[in-house]
């Protein structure tokens, strides 16, 4: 067995303590969340004591996210947790009535793992950032400012709301989609003009609104951290060739109900591909296939991504997320499986609406 071989397999193992763990806390009348002690309370299993690995949870089914629209939230709180800030976060609601979850230090924890990954030559260390991004309930505007603090920076801020370009779309109201943006584009040029700022977070479509604005170089940003729609092998080598100038490129596949999961380094015999691998086993990504959705595609395959959440704050198995994407193999920075290319799930036959994300 490979030296590869054995790590992946040294953290199959280690997924498999975990989910007994979390399964047993989120199951336990003492430490468990109402919602999960209810739902228990209607099965004639008892999970505690039947869930003994990470394949066992197939026993839950597929998770329905309409469990996650609508309240009260306090049902997803666990028992153990009641005295703790509770924050919550919502999704941003881009096939319909976003959904909720509730957090307390997880958001820290996945920005800390994160902020264990970017070289300090592009994101130093006091450097302050900018958040060209999503506000209002989202985590991203705790998780960003969260993010510039540990690293010793300052996080500034803009204020953009994803519902109202939404709605736009909707309308069809492309002119003022482009005028909601240039506003979104020069609130951050007012502060980069006016703030010595070296990172910067933003998503594919404001980055590219921002580059043709200014020169990232010019005005002194070494390191982008990268989010949100899915990004193509050709907006891949654009941003490298044409935007970045020099500057890191750290590209993440994440929402509120996941973390954060983080890309590849670069290598050019990828070809541009975007591969990303989850923070297993805080979360859990697999590629399944669409009919079959308990069957793992092959390596290189094509297929729906599957997201199982295991933390003490918030457990969620096997739900269906709305993208699509190829499955990857382990590599040494990364001992097990990870996605490439995600992008919108070609099966519900309509148009996801994304806005400026």
């Amino acid at each position: 067995m490979s030296d590869l071989q054995t790590r992946t397999q040294a953290i199959a193992d280690n997924l498999d303590a975990w989910t007994r763990e979390v399964v047993q806390w989120h199951f336990n009348p003492e430490t468990g969340c109402p919602f999960w002690l209810d739902y228990a309370s209607k099965l004639d299993w008892d999970p505690r004591e039947c869930v003994e690995c990470f394949d066992d949870l197939k026993k839950f089914g597929l998770f329905d996210d309409e469990q996650l629209k609508g309240g009260p939230i306090r049902r997803w709180v666990p028992k153990a947790l009641s005295d703790k800030h509770i924050s919550v976060f919502e999704t941003g609601g881009s096939t319909g009535l976003p959904k909720s979850r509730i957090s307390i230090d997880d958001f820290r924890t996945d920005y800390s793992m994160f902020s264990e990954t970017l070289p300090d030559e592009f994101f130093p260390q006091g450097g302050d950032w900018l958040s060209l991004g999503p506000t209002g309930p989202r985590r991203l505007r705790l998780a960003v400012e969260y993010l510039a603090q540990i690293r010793g920076g300052i996080c500034f801020q803009i204020d953009l709301d994803p519902r109202w370009v939404k709605k736009l779309v909707q309308w069809g109201e492309m002119d003022m989609i482009n005028r909601y943006k240039d506003h979104c584009i020069d609130q951050a040029l007012t502060i980069l003009r006016a703030h010595d700022i070296k990172c910067l977070f933003t998503t594919p479509k404001l980055l590219e609104a921002l580059c043709n604005k200014i020169s990232l170089k010019k005005v002194g940003i070494t390191g982008v951290f990268i989010g949100g729609t899915e990004m193509t092998p050709q907006f891949h080598r654009f941003a490298r060739e044409e935007l970045l100038e020099g500057a890191y490129f750290a590209a993440t596949y994440g929402n509120t109900l996941m973390g954060l999961a983080v890309h590849k380094p670069y290598d050019p015999a990828d070809n541009f591909w975007i591969i990303y691998y989850p923070p297993v086993p805080r979360a859990v990504l697999q590629v399944v296939e669409p009919e079959d959705p308990f069957q793992v595609v092959d390596y290189n395959g094509t297929g729906r991504v599957r997201l199982t959440t295991l933390t003490k704050e918030f457990f969620l198995p096997n739900m269906l997320e709305r993208d699509e994407a190829e499955r990857v193999e382990p590599i040494d920075d990364y001992p097990w499986d990870g996605v490439a290319n995600i992008r919108p799930f070609t099966g519900f036959g309509g148009e996801v609406v994304e806005g400026v994300y």
